[in-house]
Protein backbone atom coordinates (compact mmCIF):
# COMPACT_ATOMS: atom_id res chain seq x y z
CA UNK A 1 0.00 0.00 0.00
CA UNK A 2 1.04 3.87 -0.47
CA UNK A 3 3.65 4.50 2.48
CA UNK A 4 4.27 8.41 3.47
CA UNK A 5 6.75 10.19 4.32
CA UNK A 6 7.99 9.48 8.28
CA UNK A 7 7.10 12.35 9.86
CA UNK A 8 7.92 11.28 13.41
CA UNK A 9 11.52 12.97 13.20
CA UNK A 10 10.64 16.95 14.75
CA UNK A 11 12.20 18.86 11.80
CA UNK A 12 14.04 15.86 10.34
CA UNK A 13 11.10 14.17 8.65
CA UNK A 14 12.92 13.10 5.51
CA UNK A 15 15.32 10.82 6.90
CA UNK A 16 12.91 7.71 6.22
CA UNK A 17 11.09 9.29 3.30
CA UNK A 18 9.73 6.72 1.12
CA UNK A 19 9.13 8.01 -2.28
CA UNK A 20 9.78 11.09 -4.57
CA UNK A 21 9.04 12.53 -7.69
CA UNK A 22 12.22 12.14 -9.98
CA UNK A 23 13.40 12.70 -13.62
CA UNK A 24 14.80 9.45 -14.24
CA UNK A 25 13.45 5.73 -14.94
CA UNK A 26 13.88 2.53 -13.60
CA UNK A 27 14.17 -0.20 -16.57
CA UNK A 28 16.11 -3.42 -16.98
CA UNK A 29 17.37 -4.79 -20.11
CA UNK A 30 20.85 -4.48 -21.86
CA UNK A 31 23.90 -3.07 -20.32
CA UNK A 32 23.79 0.60 -21.80
CA UNK A 33 26.55 3.16 -20.24
CA UNK A 34 24.66 6.45 -19.71
CA UNK A 35 21.62 4.97 -18.82
CA UNK A 36 19.81 5.42 -15.92
CA UNK A 37 17.57 2.50 -16.27
CA UNK A 38 17.56 -0.29 -13.84
CA UNK A 39 20.27 -2.94 -13.73
CA UNK A 40 21.29 -5.76 -11.99
CA UNK A 41 24.34 -7.85 -11.42
CA UNK A 42 22.04 -10.80 -10.10
CA UNK A 43 22.52 -13.98 -12.80
CA UNK A 44 19.34 -15.78 -14.69
CA UNK A 45 18.34 -19.50 -14.10
CA UNK A 46 20.99 -22.02 -15.97
CA UNK A 47 19.35 -23.95 -17.89
CA UNK A 48 19.49 -27.57 -19.36
CA UNK A 49 20.36 -28.17 -23.04
CA UNK A 50 16.73 -29.74 -23.63
CA UNK A 51 13.81 -27.96 -25.09
CA UNK A 52 11.03 -26.78 -22.59
CA UNK A 53 7.75 -26.73 -22.35
CA UNK A 54 6.31 -23.21 -21.80
CA UNK A 55 3.23 -22.92 -19.97
CA UNK A 56 1.83 -19.30 -20.07
CA UNK A 57 0.28 -18.31 -16.81
CA UNK A 58 -0.92 -15.12 -17.31
CA UNK A 59 -0.03 -12.11 -19.98
CA UNK A 60 -0.58 -8.26 -20.16
CA UNK A 61 -2.22 -8.31 -16.72
CA UNK A 62 -2.73 -4.83 -15.26
CA UNK A 63 -2.26 -3.86 -11.96
CA UNK A 64 -4.20 -0.71 -10.66
CA UNK A 65 -7.08 -0.76 -7.92
CA UNK A 66 -5.36 -3.72 -5.77
CA UNK A 67 -6.73 -6.06 -7.82
CA UNK A 68 -5.41 -9.65 -8.31
CA UNK A 69 -4.69 -11.81 -11.55
CA UNK A 70 -6.61 -15.07 -11.36
CA UNK A 71 -5.35 -17.60 -13.87
CA UNK A 72 -5.82 -21.34 -14.90
CA UNK A 73 -2.75 -23.85 -14.73
CA UNK A 74 -2.63 -27.11 -16.24
CA UNK A 75 0.72 -29.26 -16.42
CA UNK A 76 2.51 -29.34 -20.07
CA UNK A 77 1.09 -32.33 -21.84
CA UNK A 78 4.44 -32.12 -23.85
CA UNK A 79 6.67 -32.77 -21.11
CA UNK A 80 5.30 -34.84 -18.48
CA UNK A 81 7.68 -34.93 -15.49
CA UNK A 82 9.76 -35.66 -13.95
CA UNK A 83 11.46 -32.51 -15.17
CA UNK A 84 15.19 -32.11 -14.76
CA UNK A 85 14.61 -27.86 -14.53
CA UNK A 86 11.01 -25.91 -13.69
CA UNK A 87 11.57 -21.91 -14.23
CA UNK A 88 9.72 -19.17 -14.11
CA UNK A 89 9.55 -16.28 -15.95
CA UNK A 90 8.21 -12.75 -15.29
CA UNK A 91 8.32 -9.93 -17.28
CA UNK A 92 7.02 -6.57 -15.06
CA UNK A 93 6.78 -2.79 -16.51
CA UNK A 94 4.58 0.56 -15.44
CA UNK A 95 3.79 3.03 -17.43
CA UNK A 96 5.53 6.36 -16.98
CA UNK A 97 4.07 8.47 -14.51
CA UNK A 98 3.91 9.05 -10.46
CA UNK A 99 3.79 5.59 -8.40
CA UNK A 100 5.33 3.76 -5.16
CA UNK A 101 7.35 0.54 -5.23
CA UNK A 102 4.41 -2.24 -4.60
CA UNK A 103 5.08 -6.05 -3.09
CA UNK A 104 4.03 -8.53 -5.48
CA UNK A 105 3.58 -12.10 -5.03
CA UNK A 106 2.93 -14.83 -7.13
CA UNK A 107 0.85 -17.85 -6.37
CA UNK A 108 0.29 -21.74 -7.52
CA UNK A 109 -2.86 -22.90 -5.30
CA UNK A 110 -1.63 -21.82 -1.87
CA UNK A 111 2.20 -21.94 -2.80
CA UNK A 112 4.23 -18.90 -2.89
CA UNK A 113 5.79 -18.88 -5.86
CA UNK A 114 7.82 -15.50 -6.36
CA UNK A 115 8.08 -12.95 -3.86
CA UNK A 116 9.39 -9.02 -4.54
CA UNK A 117 8.95 -5.90 -4.80
CA UNK A 118 8.44 -3.48 -7.97
CA UNK A 119 10.74 -0.60 -9.61
CA UNK A 120 9.65 2.93 -9.35
CA UNK A 121 8.44 4.74 -12.16
CA UNK A 122 9.71 8.33 -13.08
CA UNK A 123 7.21 11.09 -15.38
CA UNK A 124 9.68 10.54 -17.86
CA UNK A 125 10.35 7.01 -18.97
CA UNK A 126 8.15 3.58 -17.38
CA UNK A 127 10.40 1.11 -16.05
CA UNK A 128 10.58 -2.49 -17.08
CA UNK A 129 12.43 -5.58 -15.42
CA UNK A 130 12.81 -9.40 -15.78
CA UNK A 131 12.78 -12.16 -13.22
CA UNK A 132 13.61 -15.96 -12.93
CA UNK A 133 13.03 -18.60 -10.31
CA UNK A 134 13.81 -21.99 -9.83
CA UNK A 135 11.21 -24.15 -8.69
CA UNK A 136 12.41 -27.41 -9.15
CA UNK A 137 12.79 -28.48 -6.00
CA UNK A 138 8.84 -27.44 -6.16
CA UNK A 139 7.74 -29.70 -8.96
CA UNK A 140 5.30 -31.83 -7.22
CA UNK A 141 2.94 -28.68 -7.01
CA UNK A 142 3.19 -28.61 -11.07
CA UNK A 143 1.41 -32.53 -11.64
CA UNK A 144 -2.21 -31.08 -10.69
CA UNK A 145 -4.19 -28.62 -12.52
CA UNK A 146 -5.41 -26.00 -10.56
CA UNK A 147 -6.13 -22.03 -10.35
CA UNK A 148 -3.05 -19.56 -9.66
CA UNK A 149 -3.04 -16.03 -8.36
CA UNK A 150 -1.10 -12.99 -8.96
CA UNK A 151 -0.82 -9.99 -6.41
CA UNK A 152 0.61 -6.97 -7.13
CA UNK A 153 -0.72 -4.20 -4.48
CA UNK A 154 -1.56 -0.88 -6.41
CA UNK A 155 -3.42 1.82 -7.18
CA UNK A 156 -3.81 4.78 -9.01
CA UNK A 157 -5.61 7.07 -6.55
CA UNK A 158 -4.60 10.34 -5.16
CA UNK A 159 -2.12 11.40 -7.60
CA UNK A 160 -0.74 7.81 -8.40
CA UNK A 161 -0.61 7.47 -12.10
CA UNK A 162 1.13 4.41 -12.96
CA UNK A 163 -0.62 1.03 -14.06
CA UNK A 164 1.46 -2.12 -13.64
CA UNK A 165 1.83 -4.99 -16.13
CA UNK A 166 2.90 -8.47 -15.80
CA UNK A 167 3.10 -11.36 -17.69
CA UNK A 168 4.68 -14.75 -16.40
CA UNK A 169 5.31 -18.44 -17.46
CA UNK A 170 6.51 -21.68 -16.44
CA UNK A 171 9.25 -23.81 -18.26
CA UNK A 172 9.32 -27.08 -18.05
CA UNK A 173 12.92 -29.05 -19.02
CA UNK A 174 12.60 -32.59 -19.73
CA UNK A 175 15.32 -35.10 -18.55
CA UNK A 176 18.11 -35.96 -21.27
CA UNK A 177 18.52 -39.24 -22.15
CA UNK A 178 19.78 -41.63 -19.26
CA UNK A 179 20.07 -38.35 -17.56
CA UNK A 180 18.30 -39.36 -13.74
CA UNK A 181 16.07 -36.59 -11.95
CA UNK A 182 16.60 -34.34 -9.77
CA UNK A 183 15.58 -34.94 -5.98
CA UNK A 184 12.96 -32.38 -5.24
CA UNK A 185 10.28 -32.20 -2.05
CA UNK A 186 7.78 -35.21 -2.77
CA UNK A 187 5.18 -32.82 -0.97
CA UNK A 188 5.29 -29.33 -0.88
CA UNK A 189 3.06 -27.76 2.18
CA UNK A 190 1.94 -24.08 2.37
CA UNK A 191 1.66 -21.38 4.95
CA UNK A 192 -0.19 -18.88 3.37
CA UNK A 193 -3.68 -17.54 4.04
CA UNK A 194 -5.97 -20.00 2.16
CA UNK A 195 -6.32 -21.55 -0.54
CA UNK A 196 -5.52 -19.36 -3.33
CA UNK A 197 -1.81 -17.97 -1.47
CA UNK A 198 -1.59 -14.97 0.61
CA UNK A 199 0.70 -13.86 2.99
CA UNK A 200 -0.31 -12.95 6.91
CA UNK A 201 0.46 -9.68 8.52
CA UNK A 202 2.29 -10.51 11.57
CA UNK A 203 2.10 -7.16 13.84
CA UNK A 204 3.62 -8.02 17.11
CA UNK A 205 6.26 -10.71 18.90
CA UNK A 206 2.66 -12.68 19.31
CA UNK A 207 1.52 -12.70 16.11
CA UNK A 208 1.87 -16.21 14.24
CA UNK A 209 1.40 -17.63 11.14
CA UNK A 210 0.43 -20.93 11.05
CA UNK A 211 -0.10 -24.12 9.34
CA UNK A 212 -1.87 -27.43 10.33
CA UNK A 213 -1.18 -30.52 8.22
CA UNK A 214 -1.45 -34.41 8.86
CA UNK A 215 1.59 -35.56 6.78
CA UNK A 216 2.61 -38.78 5.22
CA UNK A 217 3.79 -41.12 7.37
CA UNK A 218 7.15 -41.78 5.75
CA UNK A 219 9.17 -38.58 5.91
CA UNK A 220 12.83 -38.33 6.21
CA UNK A 221 13.54 -34.82 5.71
CA UNK A 222 12.16 -31.72 5.97
CA UNK A 223 12.66 -28.03 5.41
CA UNK A 224 11.06 -24.88 5.17
CA UNK A 225 11.75 -21.93 2.99
CA UNK A 226 10.76 -18.89 4.85
CA UNK A 227 9.98 -15.02 3.63
CA UNK A 228 9.64 -12.61 6.01
CA UNK A 229 9.13 -8.62 4.23
CA UNK A 230 9.19 -5.40 6.53
CA UNK A 231 6.34 -3.43 5.53
CA UNK A 232 4.36 -0.22 7.45
CA UNK A 233 6.15 0.67 10.43
CA UNK A 234 8.59 -2.01 10.54
CA UNK A 235 9.56 -1.45 6.94
CA UNK A 236 13.15 0.18 8.34
CA UNK A 237 12.95 -1.87 11.27
CA UNK A 238 17.04 -1.44 11.43
CA UNK A 239 16.87 1.87 12.49
CA UNK A 240 14.80 1.30 15.64
CA UNK A 241 16.25 1.81 19.09
CA UNK A 242 14.64 1.19 22.50
CA UNK A 243 11.51 2.55 23.09
CA UNK A 244 12.59 4.23 26.09
CA UNK A 245 14.73 6.46 24.13
CA UNK A 246 12.99 6.55 20.77
CA UNK A 247 11.59 10.24 21.51
CA UNK A 248 14.78 11.81 22.18
CA UNK A 249 16.47 9.67 19.37
CA UNK A 250 13.81 10.80 16.83
CA UNK A 251 13.33 7.05 16.01
CA UNK A 252 10.69 4.07 16.11
CA UNK A 253 10.92 1.68 18.71
CA UNK A 254 11.04 -1.68 19.80
CA UNK A 255 14.65 -2.08 18.94
CA UNK A 256 16.40 -2.77 16.26
CA UNK A 257 16.52 -6.82 16.39
CA UNK A 258 14.21 -8.48 14.63
CA UNK A 259 14.70 -12.52 13.89
CA UNK A 260 11.98 -15.06 12.96
CA UNK A 261 11.03 -17.91 15.05
CA UNK A 262 10.00 -21.05 13.97
CA UNK A 263 8.01 -23.64 15.66
CA UNK A 264 6.38 -27.22 16.13
CA UNK A 265 3.52 -27.79 18.20
CA UNK A 266 4.52 -25.08 20.23
CA UNK A 267 8.20 -26.38 20.34
CA UNK A 268 10.95 -24.62 19.28
CA UNK A 269 11.98 -25.69 16.11
CA UNK A 270 14.69 -23.42 14.16
CA UNK A 271 15.20 -19.49 13.53
CA UNK A 272 15.55 -17.35 10.69
CA UNK A 273 17.57 -14.05 9.99
CA UNK A 274 15.41 -11.07 8.47
CA UNK A 275 17.33 -9.80 5.69
CA UNK A 276 17.39 -5.94 5.92
CA UNK A 277 15.97 -5.20 2.22
CA UNK A 278 15.81 -2.00 0.93
CA UNK A 279 12.90 -1.15 -1.00
CA UNK A 280 13.28 1.33 -4.44
CA UNK A 281 11.92 4.16 -2.80
CA UNK A 282 13.41 3.35 0.48
CA UNK A 283 15.35 6.01 2.35
CA UNK A 284 16.59 8.07 -0.63
CA UNK A 285 15.64 6.69 -4.28
CA UNK A 286 18.26 8.28 -5.72
CA UNK A 287 20.30 5.59 -3.82
CA UNK A 288 18.47 2.98 -6.22
CA UNK A 289 19.39 4.54 -9.62
CA UNK A 290 20.38 2.69 -11.56
CA UNK A 291 20.98 -0.41 -9.57
CA UNK A 292 18.31 -1.67 -7.37
CA UNK A 293 19.32 -3.02 -3.68
CA UNK A 294 20.35 -6.72 -3.25
CA UNK A 295 17.44 -8.59 -3.65
CA UNK A 296 14.95 -5.70 -4.06
CA UNK A 297 13.28 -7.09 -6.56
CA UNK A 298 13.26 -10.83 -5.93
CA UNK A 299 13.74 -12.15 -2.36
CA UNK A 300 15.14 -15.19 -1.48
CA UNK A 301 13.55 -17.15 1.31
CA UNK A 302 15.50 -18.77 4.24
CA UNK A 303 15.67 -22.76 4.54
CA UNK A 304 15.29 -23.80 8.00
CA UNK A 305 16.50 -27.53 8.35
CA UNK A 306 13.57 -29.30 10.05
CA UNK A 307 14.96 -32.97 9.78
CA UNK A 308 14.66 -33.97 13.55
CA UNK A 309 11.37 -33.44 13.53
CA UNK A 310 11.05 -35.71 10.66
CA UNK A 311 9.91 -39.05 13.06
CA UNK A 312 7.59 -36.91 14.69
CA UNK A 313 5.85 -35.79 12.22
CA UNK A 314 5.43 -38.97 10.85
CA UNK A 315 3.19 -40.76 13.21
CA UNK A 316 -0.03 -39.45 11.31
CA UNK A 317 -1.25 -37.26 13.65
CA UNK A 318 -2.29 -33.68 12.74
CA UNK A 319 1.37 -31.43 13.90
CA UNK A 320 1.23 -27.41 13.36
CA UNK A 321 4.30 -25.40 12.36
CA UNK A 322 4.02 -21.43 12.86
CA UNK A 323 6.47 -18.48 12.74
CA UNK A 324 6.45 -15.55 14.03
CA UNK A 325 8.86 -12.50 13.74
CA UNK A 326 10.22 -11.42 17.03
CA UNK A 327 9.89 -7.52 18.14
CA UNK A 328 7.68 -7.32 15.25
CA UNK A 329 6.00 -3.74 15.38
CA UNK A 330 3.31 -3.80 12.76
CA UNK A 331 4.50 -5.59 10.65
CA UNK A 332 6.14 -8.18 8.51
CA UNK A 333 4.35 -9.89 5.39
CA UNK A 334 4.83 -13.41 6.19
CA UNK A 335 4.69 -16.69 4.19
CA UNK A 336 6.20 -20.21 4.25
CA UNK A 337 6.19 -23.68 2.26
CA UNK A 338 7.06 -26.80 4.18
CA UNK A 339 9.21 -29.33 2.22
CA UNK A 340 9.02 -33.03 2.42
CA UNK A 341 11.25 -35.66 1.90
CA UNK A 342 9.85 -38.91 1.66
CA UNK A 343 11.51 -42.64 2.19
CA UNK A 344 10.10 -44.01 -1.02
CA UNK A 345 11.36 -47.74 0.34
CA UNK A 346 8.31 -47.58 3.32
CA UNK A 347 5.24 -46.45 4.16
CA UNK A 348 6.15 -45.97 8.06
CA UNK A 349 8.89 -44.40 9.57
CA UNK A 350 9.04 -44.05 13.56
CA UNK A 351 11.29 -42.04 15.43
CA UNK A 352 11.63 -38.82 17.94
CA UNK A 353 13.21 -35.54 19.19
CA UNK A 354 16.11 -36.57 21.52
CA UNK A 355 17.44 -33.08 22.12
CA UNK A 356 16.25 -29.39 21.87
CA UNK A 357 18.18 -26.57 23.65
CA UNK A 358 16.88 -24.02 21.01
CA UNK A 359 15.64 -20.84 23.25
CA UNK A 360 13.43 -17.62 23.15
CA UNK A 361 16.34 -14.84 21.84
CA UNK A 362 17.07 -13.04 24.84
CA UNK A 363 18.57 -9.94 23.19
CA UNK A 364 20.84 -7.36 25.33
CA UNK A 365 20.66 -3.70 24.84
CA UNK A 366 23.12 -1.15 25.82
CA UNK A 367 22.69 2.40 25.94
CA UNK A 368 25.41 5.44 26.25
CA UNK A 369 23.44 8.73 25.36
CA UNK A 370 24.11 12.10 26.35
CA UNK A 371 20.77 13.77 26.32
CA UNK A 372 20.28 17.59 26.89
CA UNK A 373 17.79 19.87 25.30
CA UNK A 374 19.56 21.03 22.37
CA UNK A 375 22.21 18.41 21.88
CA UNK A 376 21.82 14.44 21.81
CA UNK A 377 25.00 12.46 21.32
CA UNK A 378 26.05 8.48 21.73
CA UNK A 379 25.80 5.06 20.98
CA UNK A 380 22.55 2.60 21.69
CA UNK A 381 23.84 -1.44 21.05
CA UNK A 382 21.74 -4.90 20.89
CA UNK A 383 22.90 -7.78 20.68
CA UNK A 384 21.73 -11.48 20.56
CA UNK A 385 23.70 -14.70 20.21
CA UNK A 386 22.21 -18.08 20.44
CA UNK A 387 24.18 -21.29 20.13
CA UNK A 388 21.82 -24.44 20.34
CA UNK A 389 21.30 -28.05 19.19
CA UNK A 390 18.34 -29.77 17.68
CA UNK A 391 18.56 -33.88 17.65
CA UNK A 392 16.51 -35.97 16.64
CA UNK A 393 16.32 -39.95 14.10
CA UNK A 394 14.20 -41.74 12.20
CA UNK A 395 13.66 -45.62 12.38
CA UNK A 396 13.22 -46.85 8.64
CA UNK A 397 13.51 -49.82 6.52
CA UNK A 398 17.19 -48.73 6.19
CA UNK A 399 17.52 -48.67 9.75
CA UNK A 400 17.85 -45.89 12.56
CA UNK A 401 18.76 -42.16 10.77
CA UNK A 402 19.93 -39.70 13.29
CA UNK A 403 20.09 -35.87 12.38
CA UNK A 404 22.06 -33.43 14.23
CA UNK A 405 21.40 -29.51 13.93
CA UNK A 406 23.87 -27.61 15.77
CA UNK A 407 23.77 -23.31 14.91
CA UNK A 408 24.97 -20.32 16.14
CA UNK A 409 22.85 -17.34 15.74
CA UNK A 410 24.25 -13.98 15.98
CA UNK A 411 23.18 -10.71 15.49
CA UNK A 412 24.32 -6.90 16.59
CA UNK A 413 23.14 -3.42 15.71
CA UNK A 414 25.22 -0.88 16.81
CA UNK A 415 23.73 2.57 16.16
CA UNK A 416 26.07 6.31 16.59
CA UNK A 417 23.65 9.46 16.84
CA UNK A 418 24.62 13.17 16.90
CA UNK A 419 21.67 15.52 17.26
CA UNK A 420 22.32 19.01 17.59
CA UNK A 421 19.85 22.16 15.91
CA UNK A 422 22.04 22.02 13.01
CA UNK A 423 22.11 18.45 12.27
CA UNK A 424 21.37 15.05 12.62
CA UNK A 425 23.61 12.03 12.35
CA UNK A 426 22.54 7.92 12.43
CA UNK A 427 24.87 5.93 11.80
CA UNK A 428 24.17 2.00 11.72
CA UNK A 429 26.07 -0.59 11.90
CA UNK A 430 24.28 -4.66 11.86
CA UNK A 431 25.40 -7.91 11.25
CA UNK A 432 23.48 -11.03 11.27
CA UNK A 433 25.06 -14.17 10.58
CA UNK A 434 24.34 -17.29 11.13
CA UNK A 435 26.97 -20.51 11.38
CA UNK A 436 25.24 -24.46 11.01
CA UNK A 437 26.41 -27.97 10.46
CA UNK A 438 24.10 -30.69 10.67
CA UNK A 439 24.76 -34.30 11.15
CA UNK A 440 23.27 -37.20 9.62
CA UNK A 441 24.56 -40.87 10.57
CA UNK A 442 23.11 -44.11 10.35
CA UNK A 443 20.90 -45.89 8.10
CA UNK A 444 23.94 -48.13 6.49
CA UNK A 445 25.13 -44.86 4.57
CA UNK A 446 28.60 -42.95 5.64
CA UNK A 447 27.91 -40.06 7.87
CA UNK A 448 27.64 -36.71 6.43
CA UNK A 449 28.81 -33.11 7.42
CA UNK A 450 26.68 -30.45 5.70
CA UNK A 451 27.88 -27.15 7.00
CA UNK A 452 26.67 -23.50 5.97
CA UNK A 453 26.83 -20.06 7.02
CA UNK A 454 25.22 -16.95 6.26
CA UNK A 455 26.28 -13.47 6.82
CA UNK A 456 23.59 -10.12 6.14
CA UNK A 457 25.95 -7.12 7.13
CA UNK A 458 24.58 -3.86 6.56
CA UNK A 459 26.47 -0.72 7.08
CA UNK A 460 23.82 2.60 6.99
CA UNK A 461 24.88 5.85 7.38
CA UNK A 462 22.38 9.13 7.45
CA UNK A 463 23.45 12.58 7.85
CA UNK A 464 21.09 16.04 7.92
CA UNK A 465 22.73 18.82 7.18
CA UNK A 466 21.04 22.41 7.84
CA UNK A 467 22.25 24.68 5.76
CA UNK A 468 22.91 28.72 6.39
CA UNK A 469 20.79 29.28 3.67
CA UNK A 470 17.74 27.62 4.91
CA UNK A 471 18.37 24.56 2.69
CA UNK A 472 18.85 21.06 3.95
CA UNK A 473 21.23 18.22 2.79
CA UNK A 474 20.64 14.24 3.18
CA UNK A 475 23.22 12.27 3.02
CA UNK A 476 22.58 8.55 2.69
CA UNK A 477 25.51 5.51 2.05
CA UNK A 478 24.28 1.96 2.32
CA UNK A 479 26.39 -0.76 1.66
CA UNK A 480 24.82 -4.27 1.78
CA UNK A 481 25.38 -7.99 1.59
CA UNK A 482 24.08 -11.22 1.26
CA UNK A 483 26.67 -14.09 1.69
CA UNK A 484 26.09 -17.53 1.60
CA UNK A 485 28.69 -20.92 1.85
CA UNK A 486 28.00 -24.64 1.79
CA UNK A 487 30.01 -27.11 2.52
CA UNK A 488 28.96 -31.31 2.75
CA UNK A 489 31.59 -33.63 3.58
CA UNK A 490 31.35 -37.54 3.36
CA UNK A 491 34.08 -40.27 4.51
CA UNK A 492 36.46 -37.51 5.15
CA UNK A 493 35.90 -36.30 1.32
CA UNK A 494 33.97 -32.87 0.21
CA UNK A 495 31.49 -33.94 -1.95
CA UNK A 496 29.90 -30.67 -2.36
CA UNK A 497 31.08 -27.20 -2.25
CA UNK A 498 29.40 -23.45 -3.02
CA UNK A 499 30.05 -19.87 -1.56
CA UNK A 500 27.99 -17.13 -2.94
CA UNK A 501 28.34 -13.62 -2.70
CA UNK A 502 26.03 -10.57 -3.68
CA UNK A 503 26.98 -7.05 -2.68
CA UNK A 504 25.73 -3.61 -3.32
CA UNK A 505 27.14 0.16 -2.04
CA UNK A 506 25.34 3.33 -2.79
CA UNK A 507 25.17 6.81 -1.80
CA UNK A 508 23.70 9.90 -2.42
CA UNK A 509 22.78 13.64 -1.33
CA UNK A 510 19.12 15.11 -1.08
CA UNK A 511 18.71 19.21 -1.85
CA UNK A 512 15.64 20.06 0.02
CA UNK A 513 14.59 23.27 0.39
CA UNK A 514 13.84 25.03 4.39
CA UNK A 515 10.35 23.47 3.43
CA UNK A 516 11.36 20.00 2.67
CA UNK A 517 10.30 20.72 -0.48
CA UNK A 518 13.10 18.71 -3.05
CA UNK A 519 15.38 20.48 -5.17
CA UNK A 520 17.38 17.39 -6.14
CA UNK A 521 20.20 15.43 -5.49
CA UNK A 522 23.69 15.65 -5.52
CA UNK A 523 26.99 12.94 -5.92
CA UNK A 524 25.24 9.52 -6.35
CA UNK A 525 27.16 6.67 -6.89
CA UNK A 526 25.95 3.02 -6.79
CA UNK A 527 27.79 -0.60 -7.24
CA UNK A 528 27.03 -4.30 -7.23
CA UNK A 529 29.42 -6.95 -7.32
CA UNK A 530 27.84 -10.99 -7.77
CA UNK A 531 30.32 -13.39 -7.53
CA UNK A 532 29.10 -17.36 -7.39
CA UNK A 533 31.57 -20.59 -7.44
CA UNK A 534 30.90 -24.36 -6.74
CA UNK A 535 33.02 -27.65 -6.59
CA UNK A 536 30.31 -29.10 -9.55
CA UNK A 537 32.28 -26.46 -12.25
CA UNK A 538 29.56 -23.41 -11.77
CA UNK A 539 30.68 -20.10 -12.14
CA UNK A 540 29.11 -16.80 -12.38
CA UNK A 541 31.11 -13.41 -11.67
CA UNK A 542 29.27 -9.81 -12.48
CA UNK A 543 29.53 -6.55 -11.67
CA UNK A 544 28.56 -2.66 -12.02
CA UNK A 545 28.76 0.60 -10.90
CA UNK A 546 27.01 3.99 -11.39
CA UNK A 547 27.38 7.07 -10.99
CA UNK A 548 25.04 10.43 -11.22
CA UNK A 549 22.11 8.23 -11.72
CA UNK A 550 23.36 6.66 -14.62
CA UNK A 551 25.51 3.26 -15.36
CA UNK A 552 28.96 3.98 -15.93
CA UNK A 553 30.91 0.62 -16.44
CA UNK A 554 29.88 -3.39 -16.14
CA UNK A 555 32.26 -6.34 -16.33
CA UNK A 556 32.26 -8.45 -19.73
CA UNK A 557 30.66 -11.82 -17.85
CA UNK A 558 27.60 -9.84 -17.44
CA UNK A 559 26.78 -9.41 -20.77
CA UNK A 560 27.26 -12.89 -21.77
Amino acid sequence: MPRSVSTARNGFALLLFTTVLIPFAFASGPYVIGSGNTVTADPNVTRPSTTPCVVQLFSGAQFFDFNVENFNYAPPSGCPGPWAKVVLEADINLNAGIQYDRTANFWLGPVNIYFGTTAEPSPNLGPSWHIENDLTEYSSIFYAAQSGQADIGNTLCCGLTSTIFASASLEFYPLASSQAAPVVADVVLPLSVGSSGGTVALGSTSSTLAGTFTMPTNIQSAYLDVYAQSQSADEFWYTCVPTDVATELQSCSNTGFRETEISIDGQPAGVAPVFPWIFTGGIDPYLWFPIPGVQALNFTPYRVNLTPFAGVLSNGQPHTVSLSVYNANNYFSATASLLLYLDVSTTQVTGAVTKNTLAAPNPVVTEKLNVQPTLTTGTVDISSKRTFEIAGYIDSARGKVTTRVQQTVNFSNNQYFNITGSAYVQNISQMSQVTSEVKTSGGGSPTKFANQSFNFPLTLDISLAFLSNGNINQTTTADQLYQATSATVQTGKLSYGSSLSNAAQHTDTLEFDSSFNLLGNMGQSGAQQYNYVDSAGGAYSCSLSAAANVLTAFSPRCAQ
